[in-house]
This record gives structure tokens, sequence and C-alpha cells, in this order.
């Protein structure tokens, strides 16, 4: 037996295993990232609160509007290029650079408001880790895997804010917001360590480049050649258009609808922790149970467009519902609409090959980015012309805020919200069930020649204008959760 031959033999065996997620890199390290990640930012949800109307007295939510604007437009820009760079350079640094970048601002909160705020915004350049964690999940799964498994990570979003708002609050209300943010603080230095020393590389070596160069273009890198992109082929064209039709109301709700319980449902903070807990163990079932049950049976469109058809409903729900049980009640709606986005995410993965991934994630997340920073803006605007009052906190604890008068129509951007839904849910209706991108195809067909020559070719579908299509990433690491 040839020693050599025997060696390289266990090379290509463990070089396989790792580009299938069974030797190395798994699906638990995402789950790991986004948990850590995500429930750092919801132990901060009731001290934000707090900080947001002490820094911004005045158009609370005009001023967190233009923040998250800021943020979501830098987002916007630079979604494509980290996408485009982590289909070649890897994903691990980057997901290393993300996280870190979403939680830098998290320490500022009490050293200093005003940068908080400002870091909060600079963010948006980095801030995309559901971008590559995608991606990530994309190169150690199968095609059939690949809905449980990104129902599996955005349920784990969902498991992170079930108890981290309440045990925030709590600890706010026995000890101080100081103390939150540094244990949040302590949770997002974890998280950046487990990424550093823990995750390993997901990518394949030879679909990565081995020397740092800038091996992409600036059409990749520019996000507005991404968006002319779309036109060109209509099934990416359709899915994108549902993407920015049903994230803008999601959007503008994260950002404050907590608020909006508190203030004009009268939701103590209790109250609005144990909403946030129901919701997301309801969409931890949801996202796991329900949505592998729905996949296999109605398949992966059908499943898009039940989702919506939930999320309509909440939203209509949450416009027309005055009172505290009819949050509740449309809570469990706005549990099961959480399947519509990894079922989303299942449905554009398959319209890229596996070295496009990363480019196909950005284009969607810069979408979902340009939602973040017109969300919370046209959330603010419509309740400032439908004179709902959302500046001010409760003074005293216990002691419940003035509450405007009742009027048939109490969340007027709701409202809205589900129009804007509805229309996804027309232009969802054209989505193909099955699509590839013709550019796709070829790339992968000139990826399997050789092994030498696979290594330059990665590039090669990534600068073709027509070879995109996108991914998703929650708003939910907004500051408001």
């Amino acid at each position: 037996m040839n020693p050599e031959k025997t060696a390289t033999e266990a090379n290509d065996i463990m070089l396989v295993r790792g580009s299938h997620g069974r030797g190395r890199a798994k699906v638990t390290h995402a789950v790991v990232v986004i948990f850590l990640e995500f429930f750092a930012w919801g132990l901060l949800t009731t001290p934000m609160l707090t900080v947001l109307h002490e820094t911004f007295t005045q158009h609370t939510f005009l001023m967190n509007g233009l923040v998250q604007g800021v943020k979501g437009f830098l987002s916007f820009l630079s979604a494509p290029l980290i996408g485009a760079l982590s289909d070649v350079w890897g994903r691990k640094s980057f997901l290393l650079i993300t996280v870190f970048f979403t939680c830098a601002p998290i320490p500022l909160m009490r050293i200093s408001p005003w940068w908080y705020f400002a870091l909060i915004s600079v963010s948006g350049i980095f801030a995309v880790t559901f971008s590559v964690i995608f991606a990530y999940v994309a190169d150690i799964t199968e095609e059939h895997e690949r809905s449980t498994a990104y129902g599996l990570v955005s349920a784990t979003f969902a498991a992170s804010l079930v108890t981290s708002p309440a045990i925030g609050a709590y600890l706010s209300a026995k000890y101080s917001d100081s103390l939150v943010v540094l244990v949040a603080t302590v949770i997002a230095v974890a998280d950046i360590a487990f990424v550093f020393f823990v995750v390993p590389e997901s990518l394949p070596d030879k679909m990565r480049l081995t020397s740092w160069g800038f091996p992409i273009s600036w059409e990749q890198a520019d996000p507005f050649a991404s968006l002319r992109r779309v036109g060109k082929d209509t099934t990416v064209l359709l899915i994108c258009v549902t993407v920015f039709l049903s994230y803008l109301p999601e959007a503008g709700q994260y950002s404050s609808f907590f608020l909006y319980l508190r203030q004009v449902i009268e939701f103590s903070p209790a109250a609005i922790a144990a909403f946030i807990a129901m919701v997301g163990i309801l969409s931890i079932v949801a996202q796991t149970l329900f949505l592998s049950v729905l996949m296999r049976t109605i398949g992966n469109k059908n499943t898009v467009l039940l989702g919506l058809g939930f999320q309509l409903f909440q939203l209509a729900w949450y416009g027309f519902g005055s009172e505290p049980w009819m949050m509740w009640a449309a809570g469990t709606v706005a549990a099961m609409s959480s399947i519509t986005f990894p079922a989303v995410s299942a449905l554009v993965s398959r319209s890229a090959s596996p070295d496009q991934q990363g480019v196909v994630q950005g284009m969607i997340t810069g979408i979902r980015g340009l939602c973040n920073g017109l969300g919370p803006a046209l959330y603010g605007f419509i309740f400032f012309l439908f004179n709902v009052e959302l500046n001010d906190i409760e003074p005293v604890a216990g002691r419940p805020a003035p509450r405007p008068e009742k009027s048939v129509i109490p969340g007027p951007p709701f409202l809205f919200g589900a129009c804007a839904v509805l229309l996804a849910l027309l232009v969802a209706i054209f989505i193909p069930e099955h699509h590839r991108l013709a550019d796709s195809k070829t790339g992968s067909a000139r990826k399997s020649s050789s092994a030498s020559t696979a290594h330059a070719q990665n590039a090669s579908p990534l600068a073709t204008p027509t070879s995109d299509t996108e991914d998703i990433e929650p708003l939910l690491q907004d500051s408001s959760m």
C-alpha cells in the first residue's frame, strides 16, 4: 500500500466531509453564535427604552428611525461586498467581524448614550451576521436539509429572546441598568471568543483563496448593481419584491412595538417580557416542528405564502386591537408568521450554487438592511401623523402613562403594514417553486472541471451580473430587541 496515496485519499475524504458539515463545521456552531448575540441584545430591551427616551426627549421614535435608517442604509451598501468576500476568503473571518461590530455598541449604553447611538449607526457597515450565518449553514448542509437547518437557526434566534428580556427587566428593577449592560457585554465578549477559538471554517479549502488580494470586482461590491441585477431574473425579482414588502412593516414593528404596548395598550414591563417569551416559545415550535411538516407536505413556496398570510392577519389585528387580550391573541399569530423567514431562505438558496451562497445572502440582506432604515422612520412618521404619542415613558413604576383617546384604528402603522404584506402575498404567488439560475449551473460545471481551476473560477460566477439571488438578516439585532 502506498502511504502517500493513502494520505492523499484521507485528505480528500476529510475535505469532502468538511464541505458537507460532518467533519468539523456544524450547524450547532451557527446556532450558538446566534443565540449568544441576540441573548445579549434581548437583555437590553428594558434599558434600551429608557436610554432612548433620556437621549432623545423630543420625537423619540423619529430620532430612533434616523439612527436605524443610517444603520440600515450602511448595511444595504456593505452586505453584497461582505457576502461576496466571504465566498472567496471564507466565512469565519467575516463572521468574527460581523459579530464584533453588532455587539460593539453594547458597553457604550451606560458609558455614553450619544456614542452608543452613533456606534449603532456606523455598525451597520458590518452588522450583517445573519447573511454570513446562512452562507455558513449552506456550506455544510445538503439542499434537502437546508430548510430544516435555517428553521433551527431562526428558532434559536427566537429562543434567545424567550427569557433574556425578562431577565434584563428583573436585573434592571432589582439592581440597575448598569448591571444589565455589564452582563450583556460579558455575553457579547463570550460570543466573539467562541467564534475566534471554537467556530471552524465552513468553506472548503479548494473554494477559498490562499492569499489576500482583492479577487472581486466593483460590480460585485456595488449594492445598486446588485439591485440592477435583480431585474434580469424574474424569479429573483419576485423574491426581492416579496422580501421588501414583507420586511418593511416587520422592521418598523420591531422598532416601536414594545413601547407601543407599554404606552398605548398599557402593558407593564413584566407583561412585555412575558409577551416576548410567549411569542418566542411559539416561534420555536413553529420553526422547528411546523416548518418541517409544512415543507414536506405543502412545499417551499406554499409555506412562504402561508407565513405571509399569518403576518397579514397579525398586523391587521395589531392595527385594530385596542385591548391587551387582543395583543396576546395576535402574538400567537405572529409566532406562526415566523416560518416565512426560513422558508424564503431555503427557497432562495436553491437558486444559487455552493460558491455563490454568500453573494446570494448579501443581496436580500441588503434589501432588508434598507427596510431596517425605512421601516422605523416610516412607522414613527405615521404615528406622528395620527397623533399617537410615544415619547413619554411612565416616570414611576406601577403608575400607568396617560392613555390617548380610543380610536377606530389604534395602531395605524400596523394597518399600513398589513396592506404592504397583502401586496407581498400577491407577488409571492407568482414565484416558481423550482428555479435555478443559468449562471449558477455553469459555475458549478466549471468548478467540477479540475481542482486547480475550480479555485480561480469561484470568482467567475460572482462576477456575472445575472448570478445573484439572496438571503435575509432579521432585524431583531436592532436595539429595540
